[in-house]
């Protein structure tokens, strides 16, 4: 019988996800989670006195998290952050730089969206990302909001059209945005007491930017991930075993954006859960 698990990989509508924070906590509490890591793209605005206040009442241990874009040789890699502090100035310094990048990123895809005959106002489409969650004003917009905002202006049917057609990686809408570097996301995770790791290395093709990914400073490796078969999670396990790095996992859970994809559907034990809790340890500034 499975005594306990952790879910290290969720999002609210901080950014992309359909749950409010404690939304997330109490459907984690529904599914029988133990523990559960908020890890917003870019952003720690989950992370108010009242999410921790919630956490306690249901029994869920809740971990920080947060989830930073980065590039490597423009290769789109994210890096999983995790038990760093709050207050850390670099970190509320790094997540406002971060969204400035995405503002100025889906302002450019709304250009060339509008130069194929898809316009699309960018008051409408903030207006449309908290049309359901009034309380998430400074929520982070992504490509998920705009492709949502396709559909409803009838230029695609569904969100994986949209990803497919205009704006996944590699397509006529598709917009890199600013370069932020692994090796600095890390060193300003470390400096906040925090932990590092890899995140879904399950969807790195390139296999030329693995080795180059293992000779920076990570923690950890998300070795446990989504839907994946348990035989693509062994693969992992071995190299992060190999290279001694900690082992997180989760379903990387976005609610009605990802609807195949549950919370809960992957996660990790108690052990692999305290060795992460208890490593983060205060690094140099």
């Amino acid at each position: 019988m499975i005594s306990f698990r952790a879910d290290l990989h969720s999002h609210s509508t901080c950014s992309d996800g359909s749950m409010t924070p404690d939304q997330l906590l109490h459907h984690a509490a529904e599914i029988g989670l133990n523990a559960l890591s908020i890890t917003d793209h870019d952003t720690i605005d989950a992370y108010t006195p009242d999410i921790f206040t919630l956490a306690k009442k249901l029994n869920i241990e809740l971990l920080t998290g947060v989830e930073f874009s980065t590039i490597l040789d423009s290769v789109s890699i994210h890096l999983l952050g995790y038990n760093f502090s709050l207050e850390n100035p670099e970190i509320l310094a790094f997540c406002a730089r971060h969204k400035n990048r995405r503002i100025a990123r889906y302002r450019e895809i709304l250009k060339l969206l509008a130069a194929q005959g898809i316009p699309i106002d960018e008051e409408d489409l903030l207006k449309n990302a908290i049309a359901t969650q009034p309380s998430q004003q400074n929520r982070i917009i992504g490509r998920p909001h705009i492709a949502q905002m396709m559909i409803k202006l009838g230029y695609v049917e569904t969100i994986q059209e949209a990803f497919k057609r205009y704006l996944g990686d590699g397509c006529s809408c598709y917009v890199q945005g600013e370069y932020i570097t692994p090796e600095e996301t890390i060193e300003i995770l470390h400096n906040a007491g925090g932990v590092a790791v890899i995140a879904h290395p399950h969807l790195i093709k390139q296999p030329k930017i693995l080795p180059r990914l293992f000779n920076m400073k990570f923690d950890g490796i998300e070795c446990y991930y989504s839907k994946f078969h348990l035989k693509d999670h062994q693969r992992w396990i071995k190299i992060a075993e190999r290279q001694d790095l900690l082992i997180t996992g989760g379903s990387d859970f976005h609610g009605d954006v990802k609807p195949t994809t549950p919370l809960g559907c992957s996660w990790i034990n108690e052990e692999l859960f305290r060795k992460l809790q208890n490593y983060a340890i205060p690094r140099p500034s």
